[in-house]
């Protein structure tokens, strides 16, 4: 190893390391997995906090729900909350049970409970199964993560049919509704809702219209909400990941001649690693953000935002 890499190696170590050189190695060949896509097949794979998230225990004693908490950045905010002492229940599809198993894995290598929940939550009698299936199991609940989305690329609003942009619409918006309207009842004062929205909602492209439509809307929903929720002392606030490493991407979230420069158009010329965002999930969801409500931290790698 050479000096200069010698160093910037152990700035790394110390949490100093410079941002534009970080995750220097993630070089995105084409590729291309059926839907909903494995963090295990990625190549190459995604840092999620596995090795290098290390928790300060400031969730200790919480419990909390994330959905599309199997793989990419809900599997690394999963980690995170396990090892900031939060027990956590997931939401995943069955078709990502291999990811799942690792998750379940790591959080209770932490000493944390950890509730997979299989399941479809375009179906709103599964969302409030989901939702009262983490509460039995926790005990209660007082962090919700609304994050499973489904985002797939159509080149023309022609080929956009029906069937996808329902989907798309019940995935991100409608699940959020029914998820959040469900665990409003056993949620308390001090409790947090986070929902995932995206640099789409502020730079929509052309291929991902309906998906793009989606995150502007939870923004709304968040801000609105959180005005609604704050005198009950429960706040409601949002993350807004830019372009991330994750299996969305190559399950028909990007055209795969694409996937080379995915992330290489932002100011730090790189795409994010899932583990990126935990910090801005655990921010949101612990006090130290007890005056913070109706916020979207925008996490992206520095693509201006309004």
């Amino acid at each position: 190893m050479t000096e200069k890499k010698h160093q910037q190696a152990e700035k790394s170590q110390l949490g100093f390391a410079n941002p534009v050189d970080a995750y220097a190695d993630l070089d995105i060949p084409e590729q291309q997995q059926p839907e909903p896509g494995l963090d295990a097949d990625l190549t190459p794979k995604p840092d999620r906090g596995e090795k290098t998230y290390h928790g300060l225990g400031r969730l200790a004693g919480r419990k909390a729900l994330v959905t599309g908490g199997d793989s990419g950045i809900g599997a690394a905010v999963v980690i995170a909350f396990a090892r900031e002492g939060a027990d956590v229940a997931f939401g995943y599809l069955p078709e990502e049970q291999e990811d799942a198993d690792t998750i379940k894995a790591l959080v209770e290598a932490e000493g944390r409970v950890a509730v997979p929940l299989p399941g479809d939550i375009t179906n709103a009698e599964n969302c409030r199964e989901l939702v009262s299936q983490a509460v039995e199991k926790l005990g209660g609940l007082d962090i919700l993560v609304n994050n499973a989305g489904h985002q797939k690329a159509v080149e023309s609003l022609e080929e956009l049919t029906d069937e996808q942009f329902q989907q798309t619409l019940d995935t991100n918006l409608s699940a959020m509704f029914w998820i959040t309207k469900a665990a409003l009842p056993h949620l308390v004062p001090g409790s947090t809702i986070i929902n995932t929205t995206s640099i789409q909602a502020y730079k929509p492209s052309e291929t991902l219209v309906d998906y793009a439509t989606t995150k502007a809307g939870i923004n709304n929903f968040t801000k609105g909400l959180a005005q609604q929720l704050a005198p009950k002392g429960i706040r409601v606030n949002a993350v807004a990941p830019g372009p991330i490493w994750t299996p969305l991407q190559v399950q028909g979230g990007q055209p795969i001649e694409k996937l080379p420069k995915f992330g290489k158009d932002t100011p730090l010329g790189r795409a994010g690693h899932p583990v990126e965002l935990a910090p801005a999930y655990v921010f949101l969801a612990s006090p130290e953000s007890s005056y913070v409500i109706g916020e979207t931290l925008n996490v992206n790698g520095g693509m201006p935002t309004p």
